[in-house]
């Protein structure tokens, strides 16, 4: 599959976009369906957390991300499950490929980048509602 050109239908510049298709003609990924294509046992542990990474990385867009939005949190989903494989190994004895494992981390830095994900400060000051209530008991 890798390496392998992807074809996909030329379009005459003057045409009218094409139609959405039906949800029943749409792919179960897209669907939310499945969160693989293919058959894929979702039951292994690398799925499963490929599932828990992809949930809060869509979480963190808002839960209700884009198109766009979609494919870059799964794209992340994957180098980050790599990239815990690659540790597991080393830290098990196996040598690591620093190379690989570099662009797959910079890779990753990269798309989350594009996602926005930043750390921000959590708010601690109380709410006037809060602070009232306390008050009130006090």
């Amino acid at each position: 599959m890798l390496g392998e050109a992807i074809v996909l239908e030329n379009m005459p510049s003057g045409s009218a976009a094409p139609a959405r298709a039906k949800p029943e003609a749409r792919s179960r990924v897209t669907n939310g369906k499945s969160t693989f294509l293919d058959t894929v046992d979702g039951r292994s542990v690398l799925a499963r957390r490929y599932r828990d990474i992809l949930g809060q990385l869509v979480s963190d867009v808002g839960g209700d991300p884009s198109e766009a939005q979609s494919i870059l949190c799964r794209r992340v989903a994957t180098l980050a499950v790599w990239a815990e494989q690659a540790e597991s190994a080393m830290a098990s004895g196996t040598a690591l490929n620093i190379t690989e494992f570099t662009t797959a981390v910079n890779t990753l830095h990269r798309l989350l980048c594009s996602l926005g994900l930043e750390r921000r400060a959590r708010d601690i000051m109380p709410t006037l509602q809060s602070y009232l209530g306390t008050m009130e008991r006090g």
